[in-house]
């Protein structure tokens, strides 16, 4: 039984599942720190596309999640991140063409963003397949473990790519992205197919919209926590352009260096004291981080900001994914995984253009006070789902789950 192993050996295997999830997110964060500034300065235009740009891909994971968990719960884990990870080295010929139609903006643009749909597509198969893959091998007892690693995995490619893409533009151009997004799918490819698949759950499957309806408000939170997590990586380069400070990338690289650290020293805590307790101190501590982005008055206090923006949203999505995770089934942990994870996706797509908008209205510093009233909101909610299940848990006559839906 998989829940009888050792922690170590349990970590091990985890962490050799999610290393696929740290491949698809090293594409996704290659190119994040550099697509604005493109589109701005060198396609030349405006903010809002540019924020589209970097949006437009969390809209086609959003899309597609109904979808992925669909292959995820019917032909295994192991095949959808296969099939993702396909899709992000299509998504680098999309950009490697880009960077040859510079001299026509628009098809450049076009391309860029047929890209950025197929990466977002990949992204909910890879994501969600790891989680799933990762669950599959190791127990339904160690999902916030799984959820936790994966975590690190996605944020700590973010935090490697970033920085990374910026180099090899500088010293490359814009066309070693292309290249090296598609090295990286193949390499995935190559490492993914050797490895045992997880069994398939049998048993009724919920539909889609049912498991959406359930884990709705464990979602909105997470929704409102990953705002502020797209306004830095989508404007952070050109916030720091506009008040004419260096190592924009640095803030990228320190937000997911605290993200990771957190979830390191911390990750146990959700499993200790509850989903929702964790949810609260962390998105208590992001909401004061992006407070801290929006005063700064230097280079030094922003990426302080950072810091504790990534500390804080560091555990938001596993502390509320295991509370919603345990709402259905397991032959529906799937689609439960997309449908909790369509939250994000979400959060960012709308981040990019209305984050955009707000920059474009009241200048660059106001977009993270909106993006900290959007953390404090979640905190709210969160406090909120918290009462409401302890008022539960203390009831008489709790409602329970319909018959076969309990946690493991």
């Amino acid at each position: 039984m998989p829940e009888t192993q050792r922690p170590l050996a349990v970590t091990l295997q985890v962490v050799s599942i999610v290393l696929f999830t740290f491949i698809g997110y090293l594409n996704i964060g290659i190119p994040l720190a550099v697509l604005p500034g493109y589109v701005h300065n060198h396609l030349g235009y405006g903010t809002v596309i540019a924020g589209l740009v970097i949006s437009v891909q969390y809209l086609a994971t959003l899309l597609s999640r109904p979808y992925a968990s669909r292959i995820i719960d019917t032909q295994g884990s192991k095949r959808a991140v296969m099939i993702g990870l396909a899709g992000c080295g299509l998504s680098g010929v999309f950009m490697l063409a880009s960077s040859w139609l510079t001299a026509v903006p628009a098809l450049s643009l076009a391309s860029l963003l047929i890209g950025r749909l197929v990466l977002g597509s990949a992204e909910s198969l890879v994501g969600s397949g790891s989680i799933g893959w990762g669950i599959g091998r190791v127990g339904a007892a160690n999902t916030a473990k799984v959820i936790s690693w994966n975590g690190i995995a996605s944020y700590g490619a973010i935090a490697v790519g970033a920085p990374l893409g910026v180099v090899m533009v500088a010293h490359l151009g814009m066309w070693s992205l292309g290249v090296s997004i598609i090295a990286l799918a193949t390499l995935g490819l190559l490492l993914a197919w050797p490895k045992l698949a997880a069994p398939i759950v049998s048993g009724v499957r919920l539909p889609f919209l049912h498991v959406l309806g359930r884990v709705l408000p464990h979602g909105t939170g997470l929704a409102l926590g990953s705002i502020g997590f797209g306004t830095i990586a989508t404007f952070i380069t050109l916030y720091y352009a506009t008040n004419q400070w260096e190592n924009a990338a640095l803030c990228l690289s320190v937000f997911g260096a605290s993200f990771i650290s957190a979830r390191l020293l911390f990750g146990n805590l959700i499993n200790r004291i509850g989903g929702f307790r964790v949810a609260i101190a962390c998105l208590s501590v992001e909401t004061l981080g992006l407070l801290l982005l929006w005063l700064a008055p230097n280079p030094q206090l922003a990426l302080a900001g950072a810091a504790l923006s990534g500390f804080g949203f560091s555990l938001v999505f596993p502390a509320l994914g295991v509370e919603a995770v345990n709402l259905v089934p397991a032959s529906s942990r799937g689609a439960a995984v997309g449908a909790y994870s369509l939250f994000i996706d979400l959060s960012l797509g709308i981040t990019g253009p209305l984050v955009g908008a707000v920059a474009a209205g009241f200048g660059f510093a106001s977009i993270f006070l909106f993006a900290a009233l959007a953390a404090f909101s979640g905190l709210l909610l969160s406090v909120y789902l918290y009462r409401q299940a302890n008022r539960a848990r203390l009831s008489p006559h709790p409602n329970p789950l319909p018959e076969g839906e309990g946690t493991e």
